[in-house]
């Protein structure tokens, strides 16, 4: 019988039945699948229960340095899988729950994706944890617990609709409430200054609202390791649940007003915010984790040590993205208000303990604050941040003297905003990029005037994948294949992978490759029919493009060009094209309306090319709705084309990228963001790029000498898709629908330059790059082996090596292996 340290499958079974029995008062046979699964995740966090309690007794006893990731989102994926697979046992969990008579990858799919994450930020973020506990570093995630995640996206009449995602809705199996870490959270309210009996002042708070903020913790096993780390998330709750008082008066309003602000502070993750009560509820929700977590972590420091400046020794607080940088002055007013300490003593310490990670150099991602708000909702995190700001402004004024230009660009406060990405930056230790071309971006570009000041601050950290989800658990096919042939220490050494490259040349191996490829693709062909209805070609192209939909993404350059490729076909019955499946998935932000708005010009493609017979199917377009953890890991290992067609400079890095490439996509792509260190690794023989340069691009727009108008005219095949946007071909009854699209292009609208994300500068020569596509896919055996040697080139892109180079260039962290 099966045993994996020590469980067998009569243990699984075992303790299946007995949860059932005791959760649903039935026997197994009887389960639903969600029953069946509910059951299944009690029995797995009972065996993670003993490591997870074994490392952080280990933590504390060791008094090991820890580190603290802060993140808004944590786009985690389904527990289970991962769980199983991190423990070792998914073989006999599989072979238990199938001889039960259930079907395991029904009882996977009965758990809902969790809905703390929209994008590749909290994508990122739930890699780094995986792979923090893989290596052994002592770790917590720190975020909300977000009740509706961002949204649940269903498309109808081709326009996305938002619904809440409730995540939650079955329970929640593998969070552990734990009301003994319970904080309060104050927010509003005016500063008090209270004189001290040596003649200083504390400042206090007065007349404020507060929440408590009680923490749910989530396991996060490593694979075939004892360090189980932690994911906290935050939940709120009013710190008195009724005022009955109140109530008895006829207020009911009143009543209910603590529960409201508790229940809104985490209800949904990034709730739009063009209005004021938008922003300060963003606001809100950013220091409420923040200071949630903050006063945990000195409280459990000052129970150990008495003096403070041991804190960068033992705590290191990483800012994923400026979202968590209030954390800089709410430590400031912990360690001065709380704890007593000077204010050059807590400045130092708080230097030492804070590094930043800048995820993108687009404006709106940089936060700014309006003073009104910040002041209003922190008034005395306000007052720190004034006063570091000051101190800043001094210093550049000593340094460079009044330049007035320099000391507005650089300020922390100016032009009534409140810049966080300024603060993250002075108030860090480190600040690192996510990409080379990214790195030298903020280098030479964005951050440029913080660069020659603190040249020492800037470091480069290449995202990466977790191997572990995105191979070993959603491509089983191929991860066999790879450990027959090399052996399984990829699953912890990505770099082994290289070890197959000689494959590459083994025409059996490319066969088995090709066979893992078309069966991924029948699965992914059956699923689509099965969700939208659309028959699709698994022998045909799967161009697959998904990620957050932004304009600075192309998803409309993708779109345009599937129009050529539609009125080529249409002019030219006899055009030899190999057929293609385009596939997307993808959310706009609830308040972006051209995100929007491009979504349905997706779809309206697709209605006209799927509907239209005379084309023989050899163009196929499906949007899948509400794209998450558990769609990409069935798209991914179907891949041909991974599209990552950003206008260069804009991608900070991207991980869907790495992802397509570990599962033998051939990428389609600008030179921005990781696709360059991409390229580098295959080789220009095994990737597609296109397009403008990073450089190009920035030229363009300091020389203002783009007119796309000159581009349209001399391409007859962009006038004949950018007049389909205004003539009613895809929208007979509303024939000016995608007069927006068609006037940003080529006119500029809100305010904006005319094609400011280059879509039409670099449609020739993306048009070119489908063509080379197109050539190399009737060469199979060429194909074949470009695609393997980008599985044998992707060892790079693990997210150990990125932890592991966190870990010794910037937290100065040490692995922290854990026996028992």
């Amino acid at each position: 019988m099966n045993s994996v340290y020590g469980i067998t499958e009569d243990d699984i079974k075992l303790r299946l039945e007995e949860n059932v029995k005791i959760m649903f008062r039935k026997p197994i046979s009887s389960a639903s699948n969600l029953q069946a699964y509910q059951a299944l995740a009690v029995a797995v966090k009972d065996i993670i229960a003993d490591k997870w309690i074994a490392t952080h007794s280990h933590y504390f006893c060791q008094d090991a340095k820890i580190v603290y990731y802060l993140s808004m989102e944590f786009l985690m994926g389904r527990f289970l899988g991962n769980a199983v697979h991190n423990l070792a046992i998914y073989d006999i969990i599989e072979k238990v729950i199938n001889d039960l008579g259930f079907d395991y990858n029904l009882i996977e799919d009965a758990e809902r994706d969790p809905g703390l994450g929209n994008g590749g930020l909290g994508r990122l973020a739930a890699c780094f944890l995986d792979s923090m506990s893989t290596l052994d570093y002592p770790a917590y995630g720190c975020g909300i617990r977000y009740h509706h995640g961002i949204f649940e996206q269903k498309i109808e009449n081709g326009y996305q609709v938002e619904f809440p995602d409730n995540w939650l809705v079955n329970g929640d199996m593998w969070g552990v409430r734990r009301e003994e870490y319970a904080l309060e959270v104050k927010f509003g309210g005016n500063v008090a200054p209270m004189a001290q009996a040596n003649g200083d002042y504390k400042f206090e708070l007065e007349n404020y609202q507060s929440v408590i903020a009680v923490p749910y913790d989530y396991p996060i096993p490593g694979y075939k390791t004892n360090t189980v780390n932690t994911l906290r998330l935050w939940d709120a709750e009013a710190k008195n649940a009724f005022d009955l008082a109140s109530f008895n008066k006829g207020d009911y309003s009143q009543a209910m007003s603590e529960q409201v602000l508790a229940r809104t502070v985490a209800e949904v993750l990034y709730p739009a915010d063009e209005f004021m009560a938008g922003k300060e509820l963003r606001l809100k929700q950013q220091y409420f984790f923040i200071s949630a977590t903050l006063q945990r972590v000195l409280n459990r420091f000052s129970g150990m040590h008495d003096d403070f400046n041991m804190l960068p020794d033992k705590v290191q607080f990483q800012l994923n993205d400026t979202h968590p940088t209030v954390a800089i002055a709410e430590l400031m007013r912990l360690l001065v208000d709380e704890y007593g300490l000077p204010w050059n003593s807590a400045w130092d310490i708080t230097l030492k303990t804070c590094a930043y990670t800048n995820h993108t150099i687009m404006s709106e991602a940089l936060e700014k604050w309006p003073i009104e708000l910040f002041s209003r909702l922190l008034p005395r995190v306000y007052m720190i941040v004034d006063e570091i700001n000051r101190r800043f402004c001094a210093f550049l004024i000593e340094r460079f003297g009044d330049d007035p230009g320099k000391i507005r660009r650089m300020a922390l406060i100016a032009d009534g905003q409140v810049r966080m990405a300024h603060l993250a930056i002075v108030g860090s230790h480190s600040v690192n990029g996510v990409a080379k071309i990214h790195t030298e971006i903020l280098k030479n570009y964005e951050l440029a005037d913080f660069y020659n000041i603190y040249p020492e601050k800037f470091n480069n950290k290449t995202n990466g994948i977790t191997q572990r989800r995105w191979l070993l658990h959603c491509n089983p096919g191929l991860a066999g294949l790879i450990t027959d042939a090399i052996g399984d220490g990829w699953i912890t050494d990505l770099q082994q992978l290289e070890n197959i490259a000689p494959f590459a040349d083994d025409a059996a191996f490319r066969e088995a490759f090709a066979r893992v490829k078309a069966d991924n693709k029948a699965k992914l062909a059956e699923y689509i029919n099965a969700r939208t209805g659309i028959s699709v070609d698994p022998e045909s192209i799967f161009d697959i493009q998904v990620k957050r939909l932004h304009e600075y993404k192309r998803q409309a350059l993708n779109a345009l060009h599937i129009l050529d490729m539609y009125c080529r076909l249409k002019t030219n019955p006899g055009l030899h094209i190999v057929p293609r499946t385009f596939i997307f998935g993808a959310k706009a932000s609830s308040s972006y309306a051209r995100a929007k708005l491009i979504i349905k010009l997706i779809t309206s493609v697709a209605e006209l090319v799927n509907n239209d017979k005379t084309i023989d199917g050899r163009i196929k377009v499906v949007f899948m709705e509400n794209y998450r953890v558990s769609l990409a890991e069935k798209l991914i290992p179907a891949a041909d084309v991974s599209e990552q067609i950003s206008t260069a400079g804009k991608e900070a890095s991207g991980t869907g990228n790495m992802k397509f490439m570990l599962n033998g996509a051939l990428t389609i792509g600008t030179l921005d963001g990781a696709n360059v260190e991409i390229l580098e690794e295959v080789g220009c023989e095994n990737i597609f790029i296109f397009g403008l340069t990073a450089d190009e691009a920035q030229k363009l727009r300091a020389e203002r000498s783009y007119a796309p108008w000159d581009v349209y005219n001399l391409d007859h095949r962009i006038q004949r898709v950018m007049t389909s946007l205004i003539d009613g071909s895809l929208s007979p009854t509303q024939p000016d629908l995608f007069r927006e699209l068609y006037d940003a292009l080529l006119n500029g609208y809100g305010g904006a330059p005319a094609d400011e994300y280059f879509v039409l500068k670099d449609f020739a020569s993306y048009a070119a790059a489908h063509l080379r596509v197109n050539d190399a896919f009737l060469e199979k055996d060429r194909w074949n082996k470009s695609a393997i040697m980008n599985v044998a080139k992707s060892g790079e892109f693990s997210s150990d090596r990125t932890i592991g180079q966190y870990a010794e260039d910037i937290w100065k962290l040490d692995r922290t292996p854990i026996k028992m």
